[in-house]
């Protein structure tokens, strides 16, 4: 694998995939965590469910946070091999005319 230099295009796109992959994982986890620890604000539960709901829902949403971002970033990088193999003015995954 030879190393060489990026163009500033390509530490754009770097950039802005890293920011989509953190925001759309914390929009995950938003979700999840409501989901999961929503019902303690809306109902009085015993104490030892509500403790056991935000738990979950705290650590369900940290893994499922960390899970989407290593999904994007892992889906970026195979995409951008893909390119790099591309024969110029092929589009990756299409046939050439």
């Amino acid at each position: 694998m030879t190393t060489r230099r990026r163009s500033q295009a390509e530490r754009d796109e770097i950039t802005v995939e890293i920011g989509y992959a953190l925001f759309s994982a914390s929009f995950l986890a938003l979700v999840v965590f409501g989901a999961v620890a929503g019902p303690v604000a809306v109902w009085s539960l015993p104490p030892a469910v509500d403790k056991v709901l935000l738990v979950a829902g705290a650590s369900l949403a940290g893994v499922l946070a960390v899970v989407r971002v290593v999904h994007v970033l892992w889906r970026f990088t195979g995409r951008q091999r893909r390119e790099s193999f591309a024969a110029p003015g092929e589009l990756p995954g299409r046939p050439a005319r």
